[in-house]
């Protein structure tokens, strides 16, 4: 496949431009993939306080940099502000429609769908609170604003981002992942600089499991991974190799699930391949 054309029905949509520009006062910049499970980078004066519809939800880095995530159901339009003494900007941008497709899945193992045993429950709870915890890391830096490669060199599409899926005959939350087929053993790189916020060998459904941190929220996330090749609490550096594909916990085959999320908001990850200068 050729890496740089899959864009998943989202970024032809959504590049930057649908920006609705107050009547008169100072100006936002802003880039990005403007639509639903996309996201919005801008700049504004350094440490500057970021509202999201009227929500203040993060800050410009010391680059004066911020980055926003688009979810899955976002509304169609939003309103970013950023504030900084007595300075301030507000631009309304509008969002597009995403396409998500519909998938089923069957011949997983009950027990990775539905599981029932008490001591299996137990461990997907702790678990839960380990995840819980990485996605709340918050690095101090603005390592996403130097742009995103593709994990992996050579890959399949067997799932698109947000599709909603039916596992073994049972409706499921949407998949807010990319399935990346590939042989086992393939090298995972990391697609920008990143602390890592956690790295797992095993989670029930997960399997081997990595967390990046790439400042302001934002976290890119690797699942079902043969092999973890970075711990906890590690610095890597974009295209550092940090792990390899496998089939651990959920999965029917070696793959690489590639998920993002900014704060409490899943989105694409595939729209961060490229530059994210601005």
């Amino acid at each position: 496949m050729n890496r740089r054309g899959f864009a998943s029905g989202l970024v032809a949509a959504g590049l930057a431009g649908a920006v609705q520009a107050q009547p008169s006062g100072p100006r936002l910049q802003l880039t990005g993939r403007f639509i639903q499970g996309g996201y919005i980078l801008g700049r504004a004066p350094p440490s500057a306080l970021i509202f999201v519809d009227g929500e203040a939800l993060t800050a410009a880095g010391t680059g004066g940099r911020f980055f926003v995530g688009l979810d899955r159901d976002c509304d169609l339009s939003t309103r970013i502000e950023a504030r900084h003494g007595n300075w301030s900007a507000t631009e309304i941008v509008a969002i597009a429609r995403g396409d998500f497709p519909s998938q089923t899945i069957n011949g997983l193992p009950a027990a990775t769908v539905d599981p029932t045993d008490p001591d299996v429950v137990a461990r997907i709870r702790r678990e839960g609170g380990l995840k819980a915890e990485a996605y709340a890391s918050r690095a101090a830096t603005e390592d996403f604003a130097e742009g995103f490669d593709w994990p992996l060199a050579q890959f399949r599409i067997s799932s698109r981002w947000g599709s909603q899926r039916v596992l073994n005959g049972t409706p499921a939350r949407p998949h807010y992942g990319i399935d990346m087929a590939a042989p086992a053993g393939t090298e995972i790189r990391a697609p920008a600089a990143g602390l890592v916020a956690l790295a797992h060998p095993d989670m029930h459904y997960e399997g081997g499991i990595t967390f990046l941190d790439h400042g302001q929220g934002l976290i890119t996330v690797y699942l079902h991974q043969s092999r973890l090749l970075v711990e906890t609490g590690q610095q890597v550096a974009r295209g550092q190799v940090i792990g390899r594909v496998g089939s651990s916990g959920r999965a029917t085959g070696p793959h690489l699930c590639w998920r993002a999320r900014w704060r409490n908001r899943n989105f694409d990850p595939s729209t961060l391949v490229g530059s994210l200068t601005i």
